[in-house]
């Protein structure tokens, strides 16, 4: 398996899309709720693909498998905000499991990646 580009992992495709679909429902609420839990759901659903890509671009295995743990922060940093979506009305129960469960492959994938790459490639 060899990846020439950060835009050829799965993983951070998945990332990318989630993220861009984070700010989509985002920017539907009021400005109380953008203000607040708005702006830190959309800068933690960034951070799981921007971390992923800063690590690829590291190239020494080590350095890209410890953004790849960043980035596993941010995906449980990110459940915690979509809860609280959830429990604040901002996403019906439906949308909140479409979110969970593509948040939850994006975890899979990332661990697999972090699994590959501690293989030395």
């Amino acid at each position: 398996m060899s990846y020439n580009r950060v835009e050829d992992l799965e993983v951070y495709i998945l990332a990318e899309d989630f993220a861009n679909e984070i700010w989509k429902i985002v920017m539907t609420w009021d400005f109380f709720a953008k203000d607040t839990i708005g702006k830190q759901i959309c800068r933690s659903a960034d951070s799981i693909g921007a971390n992923i890509a800063e690590g690829y671009g590291r190239f020494h295995f080590k350095e890209n498998k410890n953004f790849c743990y960043y980035s596993r922060g941010s995906v449980l940093e990110t459940k915690s905000f979509l809860r609280k979506m959830k429990h604040r009305a901002l996403v019906t129960e439906e949308g909140y499991q479409h979110l969970l469960n593509q948040l939850e492959t994006i975890h899979i994938k990332l661990n697999a990646y972090i699994k590959y790459i501690g293989k030395g490639y």
